[in-house]
């Protein structure tokens, strides 16, 4: 009996050592088949990249992935042609005076990205595909392309998501769904301003006017458009209708063509160092005799509004717009 009872203590204690050791392999292989918990994946026109951890060091080399990380409350280290953006892109979030500047958004200077030593490098396709094996030589790289060939995929559309992958490769969010929720509100409100402001008309065109080869130009923006989608958000119409598909998002015109659309409110934004309608256009009779410029229902938006961007210039977009068409 007492010999049994030893074989019987013998063998409980072999099952449990067998127990033992198949769970800690079970467990071993668990963690290393597992991806680690900090690990993020990020979604671009290359393909998947994916980082062991969240991206802290971020060279940008496009504007709105900059703004992007603004947003969330992440300077990037890195950035190309900074005093452009400057110039450009007017945003409450401040870009940090020690962000490096990495040479031109066409032609950045590799060097000086390879010496920040960058976690993520983010780049757009229609400018820095052709330097991708560089960029990733560095550090991985995520490229985006804000201008889809798809039609079913509208420009704003595109911004939100890119601006959410942006914000997961640095573990921000929860403040990226902060900040949308703003945007939201802010769109709520403006709407509601829009819509008690005593206007003629809430059909409107968004234009950008500049100096073309031969005569005056002006970028209409289609209803795929970012910024014409802000329109639609806050209450008002954009009426242009493209004869065909815009990838970028704008049909140009000149004067003459805007001849359809002169029973429309007419927004626009102009440089100042390039105002045509205080240049050429002044004394052109088509365009003096265009209705929305003899009714006085000309909206100018700022030489300083910018038409692209990320979730911060929409702000500014819907901002300027509420404003000049309600204080007029």
């Amino acid at each position: 009996m007492k010999r049994l009872n030893v074989l019987m203590l013998v063998l409980a204690v072999f099952i449990l050592l067998l127990t033992a050791c198949s769970s800690s392999k079970e467990d071993s292989t668990s963690k290393e088949g597992e991806a680690p918990k900090d690990k993020v994946t990020i979604h671009g026109t290359n393909g998947d990249v994916t980082l062991n951890k969240p991206a802290k060091k971020v060279v940008v080399l496009e504007w709105t992935y900059a703004e992007d990380l603004l947003a969330v409350g992440v300077q990037p280290v890195g950035m190309a042609d900074i005093k452009e953006y400057h110039n450009y892109v007017n945003i409450d979030a401040e870009l940090s005076k020690d962000v490096v500047d990495v040479g031109g958004r066409q032609e950045p200077n590799l060097e000086a990205i390879a010496a920040l030593e960058p976690d993520l490098i983010i780049g757009v396709s229609f400018r820095h595909d052709a330097m991708l094996k560089d960029l990733e030589s560095i550090a991985p790289t995520v490229i985006f392309n804000p201008y889809p060939n798809d039609e079913s995929i509208d420009l704003y559309q595109e911004m939100i998501t890119t601006f959410n992958e942006i914000a997961k490769a640095v573990d921000k969010t929860s403040e990226a769904d902060a900040v949308l929720a703003h945007l939201d509100k802010k769109y709520e409100e403006a709407k509601a301003e829009i819509d008690h402001a005593n206007l003629k008309t809430k059909d409107v065109i968004l234009t950008l006017a500049y100096t073309g080869p031969q005569a005056p130009e002006i970028r209409v923006f289609t209803p795929n458009s970012m910024a014409s989608i802000i329109l639609e958000k806050i209450g008002l119409h954009n009426i242009h209708k493209p004869d065909q598909f815009e990838v970028f998002g704008s049909s140009t015109f000149n004067v003459e063509g805007l001849t359809k659309y002169e029973k429309a409110n007419y927004l626009y934004t102009v440089p100042d160092t390039d105002n045509i309608y205080e240049n050429q256009l002044k004394d052109n009779t088509v365009w003096k005799n265009l209705n929305f410029v003899k009714e006085d229902r000309m909206y100018d938006l700022g030489a300083d509004t910018w038409l692209y961007g990320g979730p911060l210039s929409a702000e500014t977009l819907l901002n300027q717009i509420t404003k000049t068409m309600v204080s007029k």
